[in-house]
Order: C-alpha cells, then sequence, then structure tokens
C-alpha cells in the first residue's frame, strides 16, 4: 500500500520538535545582576608620605617569602656557606690589624685592636652589605614587578632583612673575641637593641632611597661600591673619634655613622662613654633621611613597572 506525498509530510513535521524561542532580555530589564556597590575603589592618597601599614600587614608573607629567598640564594652552592658570613669580617680584622695596629699603631682607646676593629665592622659591615643589596634589590626583581602588583617598598626592606641574620650571626664572634681577649662587658648592652634599630632604619632610608634612582639612573649601581669605599675610611671603623683633629671633628659627626659605631663601642666596651649629642645628630639625620626616602620613593614609585 503506498502512501501519498503529503501525508509523508505530514507525518515528517509532527516528528521532528520546533526550535526553541529566545527571549532577548537587555540589562536594563534585569538591574539585580549588576552589583549594589563597586567591588573595588580606587583613591588617591592624600600625601606622599603615607605608608599603609595595613596593605604592608596583608603582604607579610611574601616579606618573609623573599626574606627567605634571598638567604637561600646567596648561600646556595658555597663550599663554606654561611661561615662566609664570620670570614669576611674576621679577615678584614686581621689585616687592619696588622697594618693599622701594629704598623700605623692607631690609638684603640686602650681595647685591644682586634677587638676594637672588630666592633666597628660589625655595624658597618651590616650598613654596606645592607645598603648594597637594598640599593640593587628592584633592578633583580624587575620581573616580579611588572607582572603583579604588591608594595614595592616590601623589596628593599626584605633585602635588609636577610642582613639581620649575618649581623646576628657575627655578634657571636665579637662574644669570642671579647672572652678571649678578657674584655668584660657592660650594662651599656641594654642600649644595643637601639642601637642596631637605628641602623637598620638608616640603612633601610639609603637602601629605599637608592633603588628608588637606580631605576631610572642605572649609573647608581657602578657607582655605589666606590661610594661605600670612600663612606668606611669617613667613619671611625678603624680609628676612633678623637683621631681626627678637634677643627675637623664637627664634620666627622655629621656623618650618622660615626654616632652609631661610638655607640655601639661604648655599650661593649667598659672603657669608652657615650657620647650623647653625636648620638642625638645621628638620630635626627635618620629620621630626616628616612622621610626623604619615603617621600622620593613614593614620587617615583608610579614609574617602576614602565621603566624597570
Amino acid at each position: 500500500m503506498s502512501i501519498s506525498t503529503d501525508e509523508s509530510a505530514r507525518s515528517i513535521q509532527t516528528t521532528v520538535p520546533s526550535a526553541p524561542t529566545v527571549e532577548k532580555k537587555s540589562f536594563q530589564q534585569s538591574p539585580h545582576l549588576l552589583p549594589a556597590e563597586p567591588l573595588v575603589v580606587i583613591e588617591p592618597t592624600t600625601s606622599r608620605l603615607t605608608v599603609n601599614f595595613k596593605e604592608l600587614w596583608a603582604y607579610r608573607e611574601l616579606f618573609y617569602f623573599l626574606v627567605w629567598r634571598d638567604i637561600k640564594v646567596r648561600y646556595k652552592q658555597t663550599l663554606l656557606g654561611v661561615a662566609w658570613v664570620v670570614a669576611q669580617p674576621l679577615f678584614t680584622t686581621v689585616i687592619f690589624t696588622l697594618f693599622f695596629g701594629i704598623l700605623a699603631r692607631v690609638p684603640s682607646e686602650g681595647v685591644p685592636y682586634p677587638v676594637f676593629a672588630f666592633a666597628g665592622l660589625l655595624p658597618w659591615t651590616f650598613f654596606s652589605t645592607a645598603v648594597t643589596q637594598s640599593g640593587n634589590s628592584l633592578i633583580s626583581n624587575s620581573n616580579l614587578i611588572t607582572k603583579v602588583y604588591f608594595p614595592r617598598i616590601i623589596i628593599p626592606a626584605a633585602a635588609i632583612g636577610g642582613g639581620l641574620l649575618d649581623f646576628a650571626i657575627s655578634f657571636v664572634v665579637l662574644v669570642g673575641l671579647m672572652l678571649y681577649y678578657q674584655v668584660a662587658p657592660t650594662w651599656g648592652l641594654l642600649l644595643l637593641p637601639f642601637l642596631v634599630l637605628l641602623v637598620t632604619l638608616f640603612a633601610f632610608a639609603m637602601g629605599t632611597w637608592l633603588s628608588a634612582l637606580n631605576v631610572k639612573y642605572r649609573d647608581v649601581r657602578h657607582l655605589l661600591p666606590f661610594l661605600l669605599q670612600m663612606w668606611m675610611f669617613a667613619s671611625p671603623v678603624i680609628y676612633p673619634p678623637t683621631f681626627v683633629p678637634e677643627r675637623w671633628r664637627w664634620l666627622i659627626i655629621l656623618n650618622p655613622l660615626t654616632g652609631i659605631i661610638n655607640g655601639f663601642r661604648a655599650a661593649i666596651f667598659p672603657q669608652k662613654q657615650f657620647n650623647w649629642p653625636g648620638l642625638g645628630v645621628s638620630c635626627a639625620i635618620t629620621l630626616f633621611f628616612l622621610v626623604y626616602a619615603l617621600y622620593t620613593f613614593r614620587r617615583m614609585e608610579k614609574n617602576f613597572a614602565d621603566i624597570v
């Protein structure tokens, strides 16, 4: 029995489902899809000196990671490892003792010259290493700066945090030298944490300022070693401040490291007395330069990702 053409077409139409209809709705008809409040609010700061401590606290784990990374990278694949922290100031003390303590007979204010020199090299080595690492930190982490946002001030701060571990290890060596030369400590050791904080703030200010300049002016990287070398001889590292003629002594007091290094020795040796005016000058210059360094860093921070 044959089926007609019209009946076949009607049967096909009944078996094929019709396409669903899509109702077009505009966003004006669905206001509930839009958030009631903006998700991110971007506001300008009222001052370039403002430090967002809440934001820094939120990124504290990044700070810990960068400090630990710098420590691991510094001594990775080295034969002596952490012993290099002790070897550098110890060998330098031996050379200074030979040339300045024995041959040149530089006075050490009644303290054995090896202990006198090592006590000056301890804060100086921390300062010079921290400034060097911090001054080059933004250039060394350029790939991190250009890819993700975080407070840029964390990078130079983390570079200084790693130097505090070296300082603590070297201080143990100083204690050993004091025991060997029978130098008794004094109650001035109670001021040692304040002096460590002061030299850390000054190193942070100097490193932060140089790191910002180093992004724009790459000459800073070549100038920094020469600057630190000259700065060491301009600081009372291998000689006491009284070794300088009195008419030029006011000039060396303007160096913040003079009051800091002299304070370190006064806190350790009973023969030394604190020079409170010189320490006050160091505190004032450190605080002033810290504010200036933060201002310069904040002013240049917005262009780091473009020119680094």
